[in-house]
């Protein structure tokens, strides 16, 4: 199989979300998790209230399971918009959480840059969400 047919198979069951769907996503209650790598973010910003939670330990800590999650992780019945960079990795990434029993995950279609081409909020470089932490 090639990476093109794995990524169409996992977006296969995937509803994905427009970055204003994603927005209403997030107000009603529910995650939008950016895992995009440091540098990415440290070039172009964070999106306001999403969790950031490098590829690499997604599975550990959205696991309601696991004894590593985030406390963000409350069930399996938990909204989760995976966000990546262009909306790529975060298929993938999705797809994964699904298999995990998160059935309510899906990904951002064009992902954090789609997300600030529709002039959604963001956190730019270099400021702290929270101010004095």
């Amino acid at each position: 199989m090639r990476v093109e047919e794995l990524l169409a198979l996992a977006r296969s069951g995937l509803d994905r979300l427009s970055p204003a769907e994603a927005a209403q996503v997030q107000s009603g209650g529910g995650l939008l998790v950016d895992i995009r790598y440091a540098a990415l973010r440290e070039r172009d910003g964070t999106i306001p209230g999403a969790l950031v939670v490098e590829r690499n330990e997604l599975e550990w800590r959205l696991d309601p399971c696991c004894a590593h999650r985030a406390a963000e992780a409350r069930g399996h019945d938990l909204r989760v918009v995976v966000i990546c960079d262009e909306g790529y990795a975060s298929s993938l990434a999705a797809d994964s959480l699904r298999r995990l029993g998160l059935h309510r995950a899906t990904d951002l279609v064009g992902g954090f840059q789609a997300w600030r081409a529709a002039g959604l909020p963001v956190t730019p470089p270099g400021v702290r969400a929270h101010p004095g932490c």
